[in-house]
């Protein structure tokens, strides 16, 4: 019976990942302890919506096949390698640095609403608001109290519309500019990335300062990271900087996880009539020539700038929105391309201790 189950799920293509469950893995195991046998099948992306899809086509599979089981899909997330030498963070399982070549091009935005969709699919995300020098988290999700200390050296992530975050933001005057050397600055941010007790994270989205200069270069060799994604807009001038960008990854070894077109078009809010004004296809070109993937391309929509002012983004307070739908895609895609990465198993590595006897 189990051989004849796990052929049959050689014809089931998850339509996430296009691959079968079985080449795939995503089969964890197939019990025959009563009549009617249980398969449980693990996925390593998030899967609240995807779930109930992959069971039903299971389901409908095993049905055709004349075969009554049981069966439940899951979710296992796990961490993945990083730069080598640098280690892991203690309960995050992996990190996304999400970065632009420049300032101005929606880096902020996108960074929070991808969090949120990554947390509406049913991940455990954080988010840390590393734009040193212009944190607007605390304004775009809502919160402004600095974070909790138990023991005096140690910081409690805050609770923001489900997320663990954390940014210097509330840590410092917000009247006050940050004219930190790169030194201090790269110091600040390895405490709030490191001491802050983060609770058992599949995602901590990273909010990167703009730009590729000796803060942004140290932070990708210093931080543990997964993989990064970089946001830009149509104008050729922000797609200059997005390269620039791409190489500055490549040059520190960590994998590029794909580009993010924001303000690709604009949407009005009379009409509804979307056009290209900032440009066309500039992002998708980029990604060709660089071999990664388009996650995405997000409309200029007034909604989001208006979500954004209140505390509220769109993906939390407009979540059946085209903008959230897309959100959500992208979010999915991100997911995906992370689990596509290679695995760390240095947690399940034996350790060696030398006594003397």
């Amino acid at each position: 019976m189990q051989d004849k189950i796990r052929e049959v799920l050689r014809s089931v293509i998850d339509p996430n990942t296009g691959k079968d469950l079985v080449s795939s893995r995503s089969l964890k195991d197939i019990k025959i302890e009563s009549e009617k046998p249980e398969i449980i099948i693990e996925l390593d992306y998030p899967a609240k919506t995807q779930g109930p899809i992959i069971k039903t086509l299971v389901e409908e599979k095993l049905k055709e096949a004349g075969i009554d089981a049981d069966v439940s899909v899951k979710q296992n997330i796990i961490a993945h390698q990083v730069q080598r030498g640098v280690k892991l963070i203690d309960s995050v399982h992996n990190v996304i640095a999400v970065s632009s070549g420049k300032g101005g091009v929606g880096k902020s935005t996108v960074a929070a609403n991808i969090a949120l969709a990554l947390l509406a699919e049913g991940a455990r995300v954080g988010l840390l608001d590393a734009d040193i020098y212009g944190p607007s988290q605390p304004t775009m999700l809502g919160f402004d109290k600095p974070p909790m200390s138990k023991d005096g050296k140690t910081m409690e992530p805050i609770e923001s519309h489900g997320l663990q975050v954390n940014s210097i933001g509330v840590l410092v005057d917000p009247d006050q500019p940050m004219i930190w050397r790169g030194p201090l600055a790269v110091s600040a941010l390895q405490q709030l990335l490191k001491q802050t007790n983060w609770k058992d994270l599949d995602y901590l989205i990273v909010d990167m300062p703009p730009g590729t200069g000796d803060i942004q270069l140290s932070l990708a060799q210093e931080v543990p990271v997964t993989g990064a994604v970089v946001v830009t807009t149509p104008q050729d001038i922000a797609l200059m900087d997005a390269r620039k960008g791409l190489v500055m990854f490549e040059k520190v070894n960590v994998p590029i996880l794909g580009i993010i077109e924001n303000m690709a078009t604009h949407i009005c809010s009379h009409c509804g009539f979307e056009e290209h004004i900032f440009g066309e296809g500039g992002a998708e070109k980029i990604a060709k020539q660089y071999g990664v993937e388009l996650l995405g391309e997000l409309p200029l929509d007034i909604a989001i700038r208006e979500s954004m002012d209140n505390g509220d983004p769109i993906v939390a307070s407009q979540p059946e929105s085209r903008v959230a739908g897309i959100y959500r895609d992208i979010a999915r895609k991100l997911a995906l391309a992370v689990a596509r990465q290679n695995k760390d198993y240095s947690a399940k590595m034996p350790s060696i201790k030398v006594t003397n006897s």
